[in-house]
């Protein structure tokens, strides 16, 4: 009865809604807008422009966010456990990541993928809405429309750079897209370079030294990325770039400007760059916004992603919902967390790891602990207490005892000892193991790194070791009383700094680039140098066999550069150590052509693959066109090869 009732209810409602549409007058029915304004009325005023130039740039959040494509899958980062091939069969075979393991899974359905295209080609749009409707707005000075442009240039160029790299080919909208259309065209990777230099070296002409308002374009910035875009050009990617051995001089000429400009100096301390924390959350001292006041303030950085300054840049997504903070998620991205003993939960004490992106075990050991000021800068080797607590050993595998430790806070829980400096002696340890003294573990770093059962070199199956900790924590983007949860972090994400600068300048001239104002290894020492501080000058060491977990420590290389020993690989190396987890990594290795070496030397991953077969081939080198542009395309766009 109540479903006939319901039919009925549903009829008389479509009845009384049919009578009131015949008695409406056409003018009670016409759209009236009372102020009259359109999109297009409002973007062709002064206001409007700025408001639409401003609109892209929080989009550049969304986009460096996608980290999984650019940071897992090469030779410094992975999804999951780098110690995975260490283990047993079955657990190697667990699925990981395709972005680690370049299997079957890494193909057009990718979600990654799709949102990276995605949001790419909105922010492209939004940049030819600039450039199309500037020149048309009567109340701005053409000196100012012309800024405006050069940024629009600048943001459109840098988003058609990421693209050009991950994909090749690949549409090239340079109007406004205003209707939808099905019809899709790809351009040549040559095209699109020969657009980039265009568009950027009409941005340096127009751009200002400096903006008024932090975080837009300046003409520092457009020299910095077209600089980038010679130096990857030259490289001439599977020969569709167009690129020659001149681009390497004109990316070294690019790069001696701004070092000569004076304007972004090296910070003289490298932890400078980042926010200011405590290595010990009880005794922390600096606010949420005290902590980034020194780093986003920081001078060596050419531009970097808003997420402090102003409010008008606040972006598009990452919302606090309880303090409408824009957040930045890098804190909390990156691998390791606290060890588990006399931990508060949900607290920004030590705030949330999710750990997607684990640095692999070659990561480590491409640094000196002892004199790099890095590795203490990016890793966090020790964890402490931050509430009472007690540990019963009871239970402990394969060493049970009747041992009750008890916590107070600021107590030390764990600690991993550097590569290169294990412990010495079974005192030195901690009480888990028999004749260890301290009431902390003390993890030895080829423990910590693949697994705590690793012993002898065979994996034990039922070790439960409760004090025992992991790899450290990557500490390098920490920022303290970050609210708990994914985000809301004010540190402005450095995208260019200067000392990259020295290393793309360095990269030019080993690939024949010519005039420079210094030698290779000049360039790369002035970066190397400021990270060993007081130690500059001296030969730090790294291992020479960095993803080896057993290779002795006494095995080791120096990394300082000379005339006779600089190459690629050992510039990537100090990429590595310089930019360790700020988003190009991927596109190093692309634009040097050693992202299959570099890959099956350094990620364990890439060299396992499945079943220890690796599946990383050069058709990797480009990443497959995401389905939803192929089913949205008419005619279909055609999938790159391989996939």
């Amino acid at each position: 009865m109540k479903k006939i009732n319901n039919i009925k209810l549903a009829i008389l409602s479509i009845v009384i809604i049919s009578m009131v549409g015949m008695g409406c007058k056409k003018e009670f029915l016409d759209e009236y807008n009372p102020s009259n304004r359109t999109t297009d009325s409002y973007y062709s005023t002064a206001v409007g422009l700025e408001s639409l130039v401003i609109s892209c740039y929080p989009l550049l959040r969304d986009i460096t966010q996608q980290r999984f494509l650019t940071t897992n899958g090469t030779d410094i980062f992975v999804n999951s456990s780098p110690g995975g091939p260490y283990w047993t069969a079955s657990q190697q075979n667990q699925l990981v990541n395709p972005l680690d393991q370049y299997d079957i899974r890494l193909n057009a359905s990718s979600g990654e993928l799709q949102t990276l295209w995605d949001l790419l080609y909105r922010e492209i749009n939004r940049c030819n809405a600039v450039i199309g409707r500037a020149p048309t707005v009567p109340d701005m000075a053409d000196s100012l429309k012309n800024v405006r442009m050069g940024e629009a240039k600048f943001l459109r160029s840098l988003c058609l750079f990421w693209a050009v790299q991950q994909w090749g080919d690949v549409p090239m909208p340079l109007t406004e897209t205003l209707g939808g259309s099905l019809a899709v065209t790809k351009a040549s990777s040559k095209a699109v370079y020969t657009q980039m230099i265009t568009d950027l070296t009409a941005a340096i002409s127009v751009l200002p030294v400096t903006q008024k308002d932090k975080g837009r374009a300046t003409q520092g910035a457009a020299k910095f990325l077209l600089a980038k875009i010679y130096l990857t050009r030259g490289w001439n990617y599977n020969n569709t770039l167009g690129g020659t051995p001149a681009d390497f001089t004109s990316a070294l000429q690019l790069c001696d400007q701004i070092i000569a400009s004076g304007l972004y100096p090296l910070e003289t301390n490298w932890n400078n760059l980042f926010p200011l924390h405590n290595v010990n959350p009880n005794k922390e001292t600096a606010s949420l916004a005290s902590s980034v006041t020194t780093c986003n303030a920081s001078k060596e950085v050419i531009f970097a992603i808003q997420y402090a300054n102003p409010a008008s840049y606040n972006g598009d997504q990452n919302i606090s919902n309880s303090g409408g903070v824009i957040g930045n998620n890098m804190h909390s991205q990156f691998g390791g967390g606290p060890a588990g003993p006399a931990q508060q939960a949900r607290t920004s004490a030590y705030n949330r790891f999710n750990g997607v992106h684990q640095p692999t075990i070659a990561a480590f050991k491409l640094f000196d602990p002892t004199l790099d000021t890095r590795y203490n800068g990016t890793f966090n080797s020790i964890t402490f207490a931050t509430a009472s607590g007690n540990l019963s050993l009871a239970t402990n595998k394969p060493y049970p005892q009747a041992i009750t430790l008890s916590y107070v806070a600021g107590d030390t829980t764990a600690i991993t000892l550097p590569w290169n400096k294990p412990a010495q002696s079974i005192a030195d340890k901690g009480v888990n193991i028999p004749g260890g003294t301290k009431k902390y573990a003390v993890m030895d770093f080829k423990d910590a790194m693949v697994g705590f059962g690793y012993i002898g070199g065979n994996l034990l199956t039922p070790y439960i070791d409760v004090m025992a900790w992991g790899a450290p924590m990557f500490w390098k983007f920490w920022q303290p009383a970050v609210p708990y949860g994914d985000g809301f972090s004010t540190y402005n994400d450095p995208l260019f700094r200067s000392a990259e600068v020295y290393l793309m300048a360095a990269e030019a001239v080993v690939k024949g680039g010519t005039g420079g104002a210094s030698t290779a290894d000049v360039y790369y020492n002035k970066v190397l140098d400021r990270a060993l501080g007081a130690n500059a000058g001296k030969d730090p060491l790294r291992s020479a066999n960095p993803a080896n977990i057993d290779d002795p420590i006494t095995n080791t290389v120096s990394y300082r550069a000379t005339s006779a020993n600089i190459n690629i690989d050992m510039i990537l190396d100090e990429t590595a150590r310089e930019l360790m987890g700020e988003g190009g990594r991927w596109y190093d290795l692309k634009r040097t052509n050693t992202l299959i070496s570099r890959g099956k030397k350094y990620n364990p991953w890439i060299a396992f693959g499945t079943s220890g077969t690796s599946f990383i081939a050069d058709k990797h080198y480009l990443r497959p066109i995401p389905q939803g542009m192929l089913d949205n395309s008419n005619p279909r766009i055609e999938q790159n090869a391989g996939y």
